[in-house]
């Protein structure tokens, strides 16, 4: 008996051992600087419960294990594996800063599809906000993603936040950009201003492109891509930043920033304002812009956390809207050695000493965003998101003309290629002037008693130029709910909705009559039959968020664009440590409708027409299989029902449903994979996307009784079966050979091209269809586009950069990108014979950047807790010549279009610039560049 109870003791003993058996492990994350990192998410591998670091980078975790493995986990830097046996301190972790990668872990909301490193099966790059803030300058925002695969960012004419960006070949209207998961891209042609986001990047914690479909399971415009920006939050450690930079052509700006870090009672806070002002690199392109952002945290308890965010860009911006012809390039700038004035800009001049741009963009976006995470249990977390928008403002032009002459009429120039604003303003007053292409001096005719303008172009002498403004502004609200449930250990389950509702108002409002008396709106308002009016409304934003203007003076137009979007959407995920699949399904239900305060009475129905409701959706799947810790291979594939935007339901500025609707079809495929190791990582990866029943409306100009000989009249070319395929490879990679240098390079390889020929009918401004005289049905001819290579964007692409630490803190780097196989754009209505086809799209030469950049971070104060970094960037240091974009597809001649070898060597000597016929309208690119920042961290 006595025995019995000793085994039983024993066993007991053993038992109780087995199940209290656990380690208590400690240990402190820091940066590379030895910075501590808090907030840290500190997890023991195989077990569900984790941490974070404190304040000061510490932490203590208890593991059911009495040895195991830890693994830290931090936004931008590369997680870290650490083995532990029993009770242990760890001592410094010090984690290395990530060249690819955001941690799943990072991102509290499951509103947020953040893709992860070998586990989500998309083609993926990241950058970190240290390398945005340490590389971005005096560069525009999208510029960052230029060396990423088949990424092509250009600043476009060159004003302040002008740029643009293509991925895969497809616009960014075709692109989807978010920001904390909210999309932003216009809920009415889905377009995306960079002007509106300028302080954008002061915010931004990451920046990640997925190019393709994507892993967001929202029912979004992602044909080529997804740009995901998840921007500052308002419980980051402690602390304040002050920045000041300054670059070439006048370029200056300050920063401040504070966070509060983590407060006892769970409140948070972090603010940030900005300035930035300069001349512009391109000639008349002066700017000004600020920044504002506010955010509010407020962690109720273990369940419950709260974000509040509200920032907003103001600013204005002169801009070159018109792409001159290399030959006006030429012109004004050495005709002799046909040396370009890359910075030539057609759109402004001087008026009484001052810059004067006709073409001024002016806009303040304020945004608001509420963000609830309610963690319901360990496996369910709801995850909700509300945001209000209120855009103001819009760009402006010249209206009217000086006998006959536009504002941007040769007649109306200077010398050196500037509008004579003070000869426009000397006109419109009354004063004699002498007018170029006119004989002797000439005296402005009054009108009714007044130097009356008008928006005609008649050769009268009466009427002048104005400067008026295209307003498009807007009211958003909008909702996204998503519930994420953990069915199993392996199974997890998201489903949510997806609600936006959206007011475009457009009109137009007089900004300036340069010296004249009032504007007469010829065309006139339906509902107030006074045309004249004088009221002049600045070309700059306001500066209160709530702005109501409700109270200009419209004219030549006025209506409203409504949409509404419903949206639900699911995705089902299936994840091991070796295998991740993913369905997720969404469709969406927009509606349309347009309101016309001025075209039409108000008891006319077409003033408020019904919504028009178009179904819409997409379904994607994906898998990953992790081979091994260093090698994962991938496939996705899915289909998009897209809808139509806004100007292809109400065409032609009318409240007229287009009887032609149909959704775009999209189809995805990607495969690709990828190899991990401390020293070097890859990823390659194939895709193939096909884009069929585009609908295109494109301005035409049109013979109503198709006989060449008889005048042309403005209307539109609407094109249908327009189908694009996609294809190419991609590679990008870092080598890290020693702790101190960086080596890393992408490649990409596209073969875009049109997959069809189309058919084009075509309708005048009034909306009256063009018919055949023979047969009174709708005239419709072909396009020969099959083949063509899509345009815009170049379809080589390749980088090369380094980073090496040369000494402690002191760090430099470089990088070299080369372009090549850019295409014009591409106009299909000039296609309208085969042998068009044949001579294809204009190639523009290819070209290389190199760019340099210089840091210093010097450790100040009592314990060396602050910092002083010194950064220093030089943007085309061989300064380059190179042609961005051309707008226009102008082949050169050959000699056989020549009677003799002397003419063809005349017109290859004054009439081709590097082998592109001069009369191509296109945008250079910038020349040398640079730009110092000096920025205190405390």
């Amino acid at each position: 008996m006595k025995k019995n109870i000793y085994w039983f003791l024993t066993l007991l003993l053993m038992s109780s051992s087995m199940v209290f058996a656990q380690s208590t492990v400690t240990g402190k994350v820091t940066d590379n600087s030895n910075n501590p990192l808090a907030n840290a998410i500190v997890s023991v591998k195989g077990n569900a419960s984790t941490v974070k670091t404190s304040e000061d980078g510490s932490f203590k975790i208890v593991s059911k294990e009495n040895a195991g493995t830890v693994v830290i986990s931090f936004l931008g830097f590369e997680s870290s594996k650490v083995s532990f046996a029993g009770n242990q301190n760890l001592g410094t972790i010090a984690l290395v800063l990530s060249s690819s990668e955001i941690e799943e872990v990072v991102v509290k909301s499951t509103t947020v599809d953040i893709a992860k490193s070998r586990k989500t099966p998309v083609a993926v790059s990241t950058i970190k906000a240290s390398e945005i803030q340490a590389k971005l300058g005096n560069q525009e925002f999208p510029e960052m993603l230029n060396n990423t695969p088949s990424v092509y960012a250009t600043k476009s004419g060159g004003g302040f936040g002008d740029s643009r960006v293509n991925i895969r070949g497809f616009n960014q209207n075709n692109i989807a950009v978010l920001i904390n998961g909210v999309p932003v891209n216009d809920m009415e042609n889905s377009a995306v201003y960079w002007s509106n986001w300028a302080g954008l990047s002061d915010v931004t914690s990451a920046m990640q492109v997925q190019r393709g479909l994507g892993s967001s399971k929202l029912a979004i415009s992602s044909v080529g891509g997804t740009i995901n920006v998840v921007t500052k939050t308002a419980d980051q450690k402690e602390g304040g930043v002050y920045a000041s930079s300054f670059g070439n052509d006048d370029y200056f700006k300050n920063q401040l920033s504070y966070n509060t870090g983590k407060m006892k009672n769970g409140l948070s806070a972090s603010f940030l304002m900005s300035r930035t002002t300069g001349d512009g690199y391109v000639d008349g392109t002066k700017f000004e812009g600020g920044n504002y952002f506010i955010g509010l945290g407020y962690q109720l308890n273990d369940k419950h956390d709260f974000q509040f965010v509200f920032t907003g860009a103001p600013q204005w911006h002169n801009q070159r809207s018109a792409a001159p012809t290399i030959a006006q390039y030429i012109k004004y700038g050495n005709p002799a050695e046909m040396d370009p004035n890359i910075r030539y800009n057609s759109d402004w001049g001087m008026l009484n000493g001052e810059e004067y741009s006709f073409r001024t963009n002016f806009y303040h976006k304020p945004v608001a965003s509420l963000n609830w995470d309610y963690k319901i249990s360990d496996k369910m977390k709801l995850s909700t998101v509300v945001y209000a928008s209120w855009g103001r403002g819009g760009g402006s032009n010249g209206t009217g003309a000086i006998r006959g002459n536009r504002f941007f009429a040769d007649n109306l120039r200077k010398a050196d290629g500037t509008i004579n604003v003070d000869l426009i303003q000397s006109w419109n007053s009354g004063q004699a002037v002498s007018i170029p292409g006119t004989t002797g001096t000439s005296t402005r005719g009054l009108t009714s008693g007044q130097f009356q303008n008008n928006n005609g172009t008649a050769t009268n002498t009466t009427n002048g130029i104005s400067k008026i403004s295209s307003i498009n502004s807007h009211n958003w609200y909008g909702g996204i709910v998503n519930l994420n449930t953990k069915l199993t250990d392996k199974l997890t389950l998201d489903f949510g909705v997806d609600a936006r509702t959206y007011r475009g108002i457009h009109y137009q409002v007089l900004n300036d009559l340069l010296g004249s008396t009032s504007f007469n709106n010829l065309a006139g308002d339906a509902n107030n039959l006074n045309t004249v009016s004088n009221f002049q409304y600045a070309t700059e934003p306001n500066l209160n968020p709530l702005w109501n203007t409700d109270y200009q003076k419209a004219i030549n137009y006025n209506n409203d664009g409504l949409v509404n979007w419903l949206g639900a959407f699911t995705q089902l995920e299936y994840s091991t440590e070796k295998l991740t699949l993913f369905l997720q399904a969404a469709v969406s239900q927009q509606g349309f409708k347009r309101v016309d305060y001025y075209k039409y009475l108000s008891s006319n129905p077409l003033s408020s027409t019904d919504y028009k409701n178009i179904l819409g959706g997409n379904v994607k799947g994906g898998a990953n299989y992790n081979i091994d810790e260093k090698n994962n291979v991938y496939v996705n594939a899915g289909y998009y029902s897209k809808q139509p935007f806004f100007n292809a339901v109400f065409i032609n500025n009318a409240s007229v449903i287009n009887e032609n609707l149909t959704n775009e079809k999209i189809m995805g495929l990607e495969a690709g994979y990828g190899f991990k190791s401390k020293l070097f990582s890859a990823n390659v990866n194939v895709y193939r996307t096909t884009w069929k029943d585009r609908f295109i409306r494109l301005t035409a100009n049109i013979n109503h009784d198709l006989n060449a000989t008889t005048p042309t009249i403005p209307g539109s070319a609407f094109l249908e079966g327009v189908e694009q395929i996609h294809m190419g490879t991609e590679l990008d990679f870092v080598f890290k050979p020693f702790k101190k240098l960086d080596i890393n390079g992408m490649f990409s390889y596209g073969d875009w091209r049109y997959g069809s020929n189309v058919t084009a009918s075509y309708q005048d401004d009034n909306n009256v269809v063009i018919t055949n005289p023979t047969t009174n049905e709708a005239f419709k001819e072909t396009l020969y586009t099959d083949g063509l290579k899509v345009g815009d964007a170049a379809q080589t692409t390749a980088a090369l950069g380094f980073s090496y630490e040369v000494l402690t803190r002191v760090r430099l780097d470089a990088n070299y990108r080369y372009i090549d196989r850019l295409y014009a754009a591409i106009d299909p209505v000039n296609f309208k014979t085969q042998a068009a086809n044949d001579l294809g799209s204009l190639e523009l030469p290819s070209y290389g950047l190199m760019d340099l950049g210089f840091s210093y971070k010097m450790l100040v104060g009592k314990n060396k807790e602050n910092s002083l970094n010194f950064r220093f960037n030089m943007n085309n240091v061989l300064n380059t010549i190179y042609i961005a974009e051309s707008r226009t597809n102008i082949l050169t001649k050959t000699q056989a279009d020549f009677a003799t070898e002397t003419l063809y060597n005349n017109y290859i000597n004054t009439q081709t610039y590097n082998g592109i016929d001069t009369s191509n309208q296109v945008f250079f690119g910038f020349g040398r560049t640079s730009n110092f920042t000096v920025t205190y961290k405390f």
